[in-house]
């Protein structure tokens, strides 16, 4: 089963599964609150606590456990709401063409011109931040990018001749779209979806550092960066620890979704 599959996807598709796993089953695996005060600010890594103590004495690894769980659901809806909206409007693009086309694609245009995170600041300093304005802010400024891809390719699968031909035997714009276009751009559109998925988790995180992300008392892995980067100073490496579990997570995901791009012999062309 797992034979023709490079050593480095399954290390990937490992390390991916352990977080997901993690991430479902938090409640029964974190040994603590994920609020729960339970020792002095800063304790080193010991059998009670395994990783430590965070800056106001809560277990580092249960803290850990659910800022997973959080950090993970956003950026999988918020991934899922991206391609969803990007994925339907550049298929409609692509069919329709004409002012339709341009409307849309100038509209996408403007809103890519400005920088995501500038934007995404701008929105939530108005707006009260919560989980599901997140998911939307993220997932609306990250479908831009899907957009650009599922048209770019629905536009070379729009000349084909079985395309032609679902239009000269006069089936409606839907039928094209969903049936002979969009199971044609699936390949790329699911290798693309992993590296959006990164880019939601680094996203996220950021945004949970500069304060305008997962509010306290909540965890996720930028905000447990933000609330010990003053150990640093002091040789705590409480602030290191969600940031190396950011990197393993997105290199897991990276290495997936090379797998899954060489797999895709429609892509190999064009990424030589």
């Amino acid at each position: 089963m797992f034979k023709n599959i490079p050593i480095s996807a399954l290390i990937g598709l490992f390390f991916t599964g352990l977080y997901f796993f993690i991430a479902i089953f938090a409640p029964w695996l974190a040994p603590y609150g994920m609020a729960e005060a339970v020792g002095d600010v800063w304790e080193p890594a010991s059998s009670k606590h395994w990783l430590g103590t965070d800056s106001i004495g809560r277990d580092l690894l249960s803290r850990m456990i659910y800022g997973g769980r959080t950090t993970i659901f956003i950026a999988t809806a918020a991934t899922i709401l991206s391609f969803t909206l990007g994925s339907c409007l550049g298929l409609l693009a692509a069919v329709m063409g004409g002012w339709v086309d341009q409307a849309i694609s100038r509209f996408v245009d403007l809103i890519m011109s400005i920088p995501s995170l500038i934007f995404a600041l701008v929105v939530l300093s108005v707006m009260p931040v919560t989980i599901p304005v997140l998911i939307v802010v993220m997932g609306l400024l990250d479908s831009t990018r899907v957009y650009r891809l599922s048209r770019a390719v629905a536009v070379d699968i729009n000349v084909m001749d079985y395309v032609e031909a679902a239009t000269l035997r006069g089936e409606g714009k839907s039928w094209i779209i969903f049936r002979e276009i969009l199971p044609n751009a699936l390949s790329p559109l699911v290798a693309e979806m992993g590296l959006r998925f990164i880019f939601a988790v680094l996203f996220v995180s950021t945004l949970s550092f500069l304060g305008l992300g997962v509010q306290p008392p909540g965890a996720d892995w930028g905000g447990i960066v933000k609330e010990n980067k003053d150990g640093i100073v002091y040789g705590i490496p409480a602030a290191l620890v969600p940031a190396f579990a950011i990197a393993t997570l997105a290199i897991s995901v990276n290495l997936v979704a090379d797998w899954v791009l060489n797999r895709t012999t429609s892509l190999k062309g064009g990424r030589g």
